[in-house]
């Protein structure tokens, strides 16, 4: 996707523009887009992730000792 900017952007001020200002104007645009809406789409969020739905971040002793958000403990503390 970088590459396809810095390739438009090159190709805009490089060659089109000896050929149309309004072209080279509209390449660029299209390459100040690219950005924004690849980290948009590489964020999104899979349909499987759950994170949202753990239990764990309801627990209100999470701060306690022998209680972690990142590896719950199963058995009983002394």
């Amino acid at each position: 996707m970088m590459g396809v900017c810095l390739g438009l952007f090159v190709m805009a001020w490089g060659v089109v523009r000896f050929f149309s200002v309004g072209a080279a104007i509209g390449m660029c645009v299209v390459a100040m887009v690219i950005p924004p809406a690849a980290a948009v789409f590489a964020n999104k969020r899979d349909p499987d992730d759950d994170w949202w739905d753990d239990p764990r971040w309801d627990d209100p002793k999470w701060d306690e000792p022998g209680h972690d958000r990142d590896r719950p403990d199963h058995e009983e503390h002394p």
